[in-house]
C-alpha cells in the first residue's frame, strides 16, 4: 500500500503536524446517561451498533424501532431489544470474544448525534422482554450496554451530507437493490425478479 499513495500516516506526531491540536476542546464526555441524554435517547428511532470479532474485523449493525426503543434502565445501563433479522447475529457472536461496543444515535431531521461506548452482554429476562414487546411479539434476546463514555457530536457531517434534506438526496434509480446484490454475490439460481419478491415478502412479514 505504501507505493500506492504519496504518504501513509503512521504516527500521532505526523498526524498532528497535519491536523494541529485544538486550541480549545472542552471535555464533553461523561461516563453515564444523564437527564440530557435520556431525552435524546427517548426521541431516537435509529442507531448503528459497532462490535469487534475475534478475527479483529469490525462489524456495524443498524437497529431501528419506534422512538425510544433503546431503554435507559439506569444511568449506566441501556437495553436494546433484538428483532427478527437475517440470523447472522454477527454482533452477538462478536460479544462472546470482545464485549466492547459503540453506538451512534440518529434522530431524523436533527443534525446532532449521540455517541456511546461501553461493554455489552446478552440477556434473557422475562419482565424486560415483555416490556419490549411490539405487536404482541417479545424479543428473544436483549442487548445490555454498560455505559463508559457518552457525548453529543456536532452537526457538521449531517449538514454536509444533506442527510435530512430531500432536495439534496441523490437519484437512486441506478442504486443496486438487495435482490441484485444477492444475485451477484450469493450466486443464487433464481432470477433477480424472483429474489426481489422473496426479499419484499420477508420484509413485510417478519418485522416483528
Amino acid at each position: 500500500m505504501n507505493n500506492r499513495f504519496d504518504e501513509v500516516i503512521t504516527s500521532r506526531e505526523r498526524l498532528r503536524e497535519i491536523v494541529p491540536e485544538p486550541a480549545f476542546l472542552p471535555d464533553k464526555k461523561i461516563d453515564h446517561i444523564d437527564a440530557v441524554f435520556r431525552r435524546f435517547i427517548a426521541a431516537c428511532p435509529f442507531i448503528v451498533l459497532s462490535s469487534k470479532g475475534s478475527d479483529g474485523k469490525i462489524s456495524l449493525s443498524p437497529r431501528g424501532d419506534p422512538a425510544g426503543f433503546v431503554q435507559v434502565l439506569d444511568d449506566k445501563t441501556l437495553a436494546i431489544p433484538d428483532r427478527p433479522g437475517n440470523q447472522r447475529i454477527d454482533t452477538y457472536e462478536n460479544l462472546m470474544s470482545d464485549p466492547s461496543v459503540g453506538l451512534i444515535f440518529l434522530i431524523p431531521g436533527y443534525g446532532y448525534t449521540l455517541r456511546v461506548a461501553g461493554k455489552a452482554s446478552l440477556v434473557r429476562d422475562a419482565a424486560l422482554q415483555q416490556q419490549m414487546a411490539i405487536r404482541g411479539k417479545e424479543p428473544n434476546l436483549v442487548l445490555i450496554v454498560s455505559v463508559e463514555d457518552a457525548f453529543m457530536h456536532c452537526a457538521k457531517s449531517i449538514t454536509r451530507s444533506g442527510l435530512w434534506r430531500p432536495d439534496a438526496w441523490p437519484d437512486t434509480a441506478e442504486v443496486p437493490s438487495l435482490a441484485e446484490a444477492l444475485k451477484a454475490h450469493a450466486k443464487l439460481a433464481k432470477s433477480e425478479e424472483e429474489i426481489q419478491v422473496l426479499v419484499e415478502k420477508d420484509h413485510d412479514n417478519s418485522l416483528y
